[in-house]
C-alpha cells in the first residue's frame, strides 16, 4: 500500500498515552506479532490496487500474527488534500478492528497511535475520527478531543 519505511522512526514516546512505557513499539508490536502496511495478498486484491493507485491518501496498516499466518489487527490513516490552509492536509483515522482475541494487549493503541505519529510526520495539520459514544474514552486518550461547535452529520444509502 506504502513503502514501509515510512513507519521506521515513529517514535511512540511523542505519543499521547504512553504506549512507549510497556515496551511496545512499531518494531516490536508484540510476541509473534509484526506491524506493517497493508499488502496486496492480505484482502481484496482488487480494492487494494484501486486505493495504491492513489499515492498519498490511503495508509492502511495491519498486525498480522506470524505465528498463525493471521492479520489480527489493522487501522486506515486517510490523508485529504485541501484548499484551506495554504494547500494543507488533513488526516482522518478508520477502520480500527482487533480481533476479538488479541484485545487487551494494546495492539488497537498500538495502531491508533502509530496512525496519529504517522499523520503528523506526513505534515496533516489535524487528524479526526468517528466513533461511538462508548469508544470516546479510548480515543481521548490520544489527545484526541470533541471540538466546540463541531459537528458530525451523516446520511446513510445502505447498511
Amino acid at each position: 500500500m506504502f513503502d514501509k519505511q515510512l513507519l521506521k522512526g515513529i517514535d511512540l514516546s511523542k505519543g499521547e498515552c504512553r504506549l512507549h512505557e510497556s515496551g511496545l513499539s512499531v518494531e516490536n508490536p508484540g510476541d509473534n506479532l509484526i506491524l506493517r502496511p497493508l499488502g496486496a495478498d492480505d484482502y481484496d486484491k482488487e480494492r487494494f490496487h484501486a486505493m495504491r493507485s492513489c499515492p498519498g491518501t490511503y495508509y492502511l496498516i495491519v498486525i498480522e500474527d506470524v505465528k498463525l499466518a493471521k492479520l489480527v489487527a489493522c487501522g486506515t490513516l486517510v490523508v485529504e488534500q485541501k484548499f484551506i490552509h495554504d494547500t494543507a492536509v488533513r488526516g482522518r483515522i478508520e477502520d480500527i478492528v482487533v480481533d476479538g482475541s488479541c484485545r487487551g494487549n494494546k495492539i488497537g493503541k498500538l495502531i491508533v497511535e502509530t496512525l496519529i505519529l504517522l499523520g503528523k510526520k506526513l505534515g496533516c495539520y489535524k487528524i479526526s475520527l468517528e466513533c461511538k459514544d462508548p469508544l470516546l474514552t479510548f480515543y481521548t486518550q490520544f489527545g484526541l478531543k470533541h471540538e466546540d461547535k463541531q459537528n458530525y452529520l451523516c446520511k446513510r444509502f445502505f447498511h
